[in-house]
């Protein structure tokens, strides 16, 4: 599959609401919650203003000019906020795409640029039974905190 991990524009910001309901982790058999969700203050977090700071970044993943995935950061007080120097990420894939590696390219990137960024370190809030959990131990983030569903991860950069 020939899709390119790039720069997200100014112009795109919009889909971020999209890419947030997409991150949102449905286990089986459960019926996803209605779009609005993203709505909520809580998640409105990850994307309200995004672009109008410094830490906020993010990347896409593109195939034939079509965005597939996405991988954004920023500073903010979210379920994965660990202290007001390090951002959070949140990421996610369409379904039709996942499994072949596109994750993992997006997070690697990311991490990268948060690194020549001068960040030290990055943190995440992962459901504990979402398969992604395993693709962010293998790139060193390790449990800081948790709660009965989810893990508070954080990686040294």
């Amino acid at each position: 599959m020939n899709y390119k991990i790039r720069l997200m524009e100014k112009s795109e910001y919009h889909l971020l609401k999209e890419f947030l309901y997409e991150a949102i982790y449905i286990p089986k058999g459960v019926e996803p919650p209605p779009k609005s969700v993203i709505e909520l203050p809580e998640l409105q977090v990850y994307i309200c203003d995004f672009g109008k700071s410094e830490n906020d970044k993010a990347l896409v993943a593109e195939l034939n000019g079509y965005i597939i995935g996405a991988v954004w950061s920023r500073i903010m007080n979210d379920y994965g906020h660990i202290d007001n120097e390090t951002p959070s990420i949140a990421m996610s894939v369409y379904k039709k795409y996942r499994g072949l590696g596109i994750g993992t390219a997006l997070l690697k990137e990311l991490l990268s640029l948060l690194k020549t960024s001068g960040y030290k370190k990055v943190s995440l809030s992962v459901q504990k039974d979402n398969y992604a959990v395993k693709m962010y131990r293998n790139f060193g983030f390790e449990i800081l905190n948790q709660t009965d569903e989810e893990y508070i991860m954080v990686v040294n950069l």
